[in-house]
């Protein structure tokens, strides 16, 4: 459809209008300011749609003073002077058991906009920086008391975790503080890396040990839980040794025993290892009565003490018979006070005499076997006996005396004989004085030199009687 004339008129009017207005319409002007080369002035660059010319402006760096001294605070709004904080008290050191739960303080003033921060010096660690905590440890946290005092809080304290501890102020150059957290641990001592109980033979060496940890180091003493001396060897006894290993050379029975390994380091509680020594050795044994008497229808108890190590069987014997418990025997044994004595006794009841006779206390363990023999015998009847042999021996005395002088025509007249004539023999000391037999006090003794006598003076008078 063909445009009308007049239309296509007005639209060619409307067009060279908006031209006319465009061209005499000056754009909005946008300024850019660049910084060049020179810091003392700054470069505004106007533009604007047209082709006009450019024009620019330069201003001058304001100048700078050097007669006011410089001013390391800072500066608010109002052009007041801010101090940069500082700290008020040193940090103090704390020491703790390992366990507890402790914290470290630090006081600043005049914080401001600046952030405090908690290190642990040895671990290279930042453990808080102001409110936050940035370490993975459950066990640290941080409080303040209105930004004033900051507090780093430890629970369960454990021996890593001593050392120096670092609060810093983020200033231009950082400020801070250190305070020493000691950390003490009671002592422990290892059972896997000390001595447990041990056996050895008599005579043998014995090497014990104690390993014990804590904060600071502990010292180790051994002693004996009886409180008798440690016989460390045959020439040095004493009643305490410190050191973590005990050397006992040649070792022996009156050494078996507990041995205590204590550990202390000044920080409660002192701990203790209990070690057993046992020595073995075969049996030993002590009979006090070799020879027991008992009357019939007595009770009589015979005894023996033994020595061994393990504890050793015990037990009687009669003809190489056991005997057993019954209403005849009862056997008992009691423990000694040393761990490898024991008493052994066998009571018998109503003795009767077919008791009598010979009695043997056995003890045995690994290490060996002994015995020891006792005899029951009835001491009325061996008195007896005794008192009738001491009467045998003089009667036999006696009728052998007989015998060999009979048929002597003499032996009736001894009594007859002068006891002037005895006397004056005696006295005159002529001849010899026998003894027959000898040993004997009886009036046998003078026998024979008066009946030699006798003969004598019988033969005289055969001589000189007249033909």
């Amino acid at each position: 459809m063909a445009v009308p004339r007049a239309a296509a008129v007005a639209l060619l009017a409307v067009a060279v209008v908006v031209v006319v207005l465009a061209e005499t319409q000056p754009a909005a002007a946008q300024h850019i300011v660049q910084e060049i080369d020179d810091p003392g002035a700054y470069m505004f660059t106007p533009s604007s749609l047209s082709k006009r010319k450019t024009t620019t402006t330069t201003t001058p760096a304001p100048e700078t003073t050097t007669d006011v001294p410089e001013y390391t605070g800072t500066t608010d709004k109002d052009d007041k002077k801010v101090p940069d904080p500082s700290f008020v008290d040193e940090i103090e050191n704390v020491t703790a058991p390992a366990g507890r739960s402790i914290k470290l303080s630090c006081t600043v003033k005049d914080l401001g906009a600046y952030r405090v921060a908690w290190m642990h010096f040895e671990q290279s660690a930042i453990l808080t920086v102001h409110t936050h905590v940035i370490t993975r440890n459950p066990r640290i946290s941080v409080s303040h008391d209105n930004l004033r005092t900051w507090f780093l809080h430890i629970r369960d304290v454990q021996k890593e975790d001593r050392g120096r501890y670092m609060c810093q102020i983020n200033t231009a150059n950082a400020k801070t503080q250190i305070g020493y957290l000691h950390v003490v641990v009671p002592p422990s001592i290892s059972d896997t890396q000390s001595s447990s109980d041990v056996i050895v033979r008599e005579n043998a060496n014995v090497s014990l040990a104690c390993a014990a940890s804590g904060s600071p180091d502990p010292v180790v003493k051994w002693k004996r839980d009886d409180n008798s001396t440690i016989n460390v060897n045959k020439t040095l006894a004493v009643t305490e040794w410190e050191g973590t290993r005990l050397e006992m050379s040649r070792i022996s029975r009156v050494d078996m025993g507990d041995y205590l390994c204590i550990a202390s380091n000044g920080v409660p509680p002192t701990v203790s290892k209990r070690i057993r020594v046992s020595v073995d050795f075969p049996p030993m044994l002590q009979i006090p009565h070799q020879l027991v008497g008992a009357p019939l229808g007595s009770t009589v108890t015979l005894e023996c003490s033994t020595e061994a190590h393990p504890i050793s069987l015990n037990y009687w014997t009669r003809e190489k018979d056991m005997i057993h418990e019954n209403s005849k025997f009862h056997a008992d044994t009691q423990r000694a006070e040393l761990p490898y004595k024991s008493h052994m006794t066998l009571t018998i009841r109503n003795v009767e005499q077919a008791d009598y006779g010979t009695y043997k206390c056995v003890a045995k363990n690994p290490r060996g076997e002994t015995d020891g023999v006792i005899r029951l015998y009835n001491p009325i009847v061996e008195t007896r006996d005794e008192s009738s042999s001491s009467s045998s021996n003089n009667n036999n005395v006696l009728d052998s005396f007989r015998e060999r002088d009979k048929g002597s025509k003499y032996l009736s007249s001894l009594n007859e004989i002068n006891k002037s004539e005895h006397k004056s023999l005696d006295a005159g000391g002529k001849g010899p004085r026998q003894e027959w037999p000898p040993g004997r006090t009886s009036g046998c003794r003078t026998l024979l030199p008066f009946a030699w006598t006798l003969l004598i003076a019988a033969v005289l008078a055969r001589v000189t009687a007249p033909l």
